[in-house]
């Protein structure tokens, strides 16, 4: 795929795409391995199950997107909620064919505009390379445990609980103040 993000067409997914949200999720984290995290949870695992819900119930909220480009067919996903009252990007997700053509920073924009004055918060891996950096020069920071909102440190404790290389997992927080500061 060589088509840049200016020829996306993003949509609301319904609850009906949620396979394919799946889908793109699970072709996006297999380049984790890279990195030496094994995603090793199925379908039915609780989790996986759970996650499923979460953005099921996004989707019927208008708060789950899909990405399609012309001749590619859908290679991304965005889904956003709220945890806890805070605003929460819950998953960014670009399938491997179609990953450094800027579809994660278009993605990431409209999270970052769907907060709209108001705090983002997101979790990811510390250790991978093109995680917590990417994050970073888009405008969050690593929020220590201890400053961690409850509804926050809640998701952590759940995510380090089920996913691989729990201590690695961190929660990150882009200040509303940071409104002209996009990823770069």
């Amino acid at each position: 795929m060589e088509r840049p993000a200016g020829e996306l067409i993003v949509r609301v997914a319904s609850p009906g795409d949620i396979d394919e949200a799946v889908a793109i999720n699970d072709d996006a984290c297999e380049i984790f391995a890279q990195a030496g995290v094994h995603f090793d949870i199925g379908p039915e695992h609780p989790y996986a199950r759970a996650e499923r819900a979460r953005w099921t119930e996004a989707a019927r909220d208008g708060n789950a997107l899909l990405a399609e480009a012309p001749g590619a067919g859908t290679v991304g996903l965005l889904v956003m909620g709220r945890v806890g009252g805070l605003a929460y990007l819950e998953q960014l997700s670009v399938r491997r064919r179609a990953m450094r053509r800027g579809i994660g920073r278009h993605l990431l924009l409209r999270a970052i505009a769907w907060a709209s004055g108001e705090a983002l918060w997101l979790t990811t891996y510390a250790h991978v390379p093109w995680n917590r950096p990417y994050y970073e020069r888009a405008g969050f920071g690593v929020v220590p445990d201890a400053s961690c909102p409850p509804a926050i440190s809640a998701l952590l404790d759940q995510e380090r609980r089920h996913l691989p290389d729990p201590a690695q997992r961190v929660a990150m927080r882009r200040d509303a103040d940071r409104a002209n500061a996009g990823p770069r």
